[in-house]
């Protein structure tokens, strides 16, 4: 690592997955049938576009599909998705979006949850069961001084990801625990677009991700049900994995990689896992960070075609150039050809409320 000690930037917990045993709502507040009239609209309509309910005070986008899992009925916001049934066992499955968590504790979100089922008429009839758990910590690596055989671990499978011939992700185990160890400066450019987290971190380049996905099954082992069972055994579950079931070696001639000295990255985590009561957590809220990375994105997208108009209009027209101002006259002149008021409101207004609702 060029010499420099391991920097963790950020830890937290980036995925939770979780299923309610509530009873029946208040039909005033959530009525199945109506929900099954609107989801029906959409399907007559062949719509792909979620329909915006507001339930119990609070407004989601009504999915027009259910879950893969049963549930007829899924709900998003920008905290939560919320796959629910008036017949369903358990009757609600919550995945925590990342960009709450985030912005809050996995605990405050689960309480938020609670409030809203209960304000909606639901009693809690047994505790929650957690299905899913992503723990991530986050490291400033100017350099990657480890590959794929610098891993030990119980897994049988692994694999790696490459872009241009530069590896970007490491993978081992599939099912019940996943590891994987990867560029998250990358992930973010090339798909989530999750920029809010270089205000957390304080940079914007050089950081790779520790992350595993842990399922019922191992969360179970280590007496983690509901969330505060998460708060009082994360730690065991942590040096757990970080000690026993993945490690990450330093490479050495011996031909048993079990015996290679621990990378000094893995030194850091363990580290850090055993005093994880006491490490700072960052929260931050990332929707406005977003939309200016978005509405740049935009403006570059709209200069590039700008450009492309004036040269195609220069030729068209036989002029040697075409200046700034006479090209956006050009836009504006073609843009109110296609202007619609009517039109214009309804598009924007949908586009207004998926943001609000969780898509930025």
């Amino acid at each position: 690592m060029a010499g420099d000690a391991p920097k963790l930037l950020l830890h937290g917990i980036d995925t939770v997955q979780c299923a309610y045993y509530l009873g029946p709502p208040s039909t005033k507040h959530l009525d199945f049938a109506k929900l099954a009239v609107i989801k029906e609209q959409l399907r007559m309509d062949k719509s792909r576009e979620p329909r915006a309910v507001t339930l119990g005070g609070t407004e989601f986008f009504l999915q027009p599909y259910g879950s893969s899992s049963g549930y007829p009925f899924v709900l998003t916001n920008e905290d939560f998705k919320i796959e629910l049934g008036e017949f369903n066992h358990p009757s609600c499955f919550v995945t925590f979006r990342s960009q709450a968590l985030w912005r809050q504790s996995a605990a405050a979100l689960h309480d938020q949850f609670l409030a809203w089922a209960t304000g909606i008429g639901c009693d809690v009839e047994q505790p929650e069961t957690l299905s899913r758990v992503d723990f991530c910590f986050d490291y400033s690596l100017a350099e990657r001084d480890f590959d794929a055989d610098s891993f030990v671990s119980q897994s049988d499978k692994d694999s790696q990801h490459r872009e241009h011939g530069t590896i970007q992700t490491f993978t081992l185990g599939k099912g019940d625990v996943v590891l994987r160890v990867y560029d998250k400066i990358a992930e973010i450019r090339q798909e989530s677009a999750k920029v809010w987290f270089y205000e957390l971190w304080g940079q914007e380049e050089h950081v790779w991700r520790i992350e595993w996905q842990v399922r019922k099954p191992v969360l179970k082992r280590f007496w983690i049900g509901t969330f505060a069972d998460l708060q009082e055994h994360q730690g065991m579950l942590l040096r757990y994995l970080t000690e026993f079931h993945d490690t990450l070696r330093s490479r050495t001639e011996d031909t048993n990689r079990s015996r290679w000295p621990l990378h000094p990255l893995w030194v850091d985590l363990q580290q850090r896992i055993t005093e994880l009561h006491t490490l700072e957590t960052k929260q931050v809220e990332g929707k406005e960070l977003v939309l200016d990375e978005r509405l740049m994105r935009l403006t570059i997208s709209i200069y590039g075609y700008l450009k492309r108009m004036a040269a195609v209009s220069c030729v068209k027209q036989g002029q040697l150039m075409m200046s700034e101002e006479e090209a956006l006259g050009l836009l504006g002149e073609r843009l109110r050809q296609l202007f619609g008021p009517l039109s214009w409101k309804i598009d924007v207004r949908k586009r207004m409320k998926a943001i609000e609702l969780g898509e930025w």
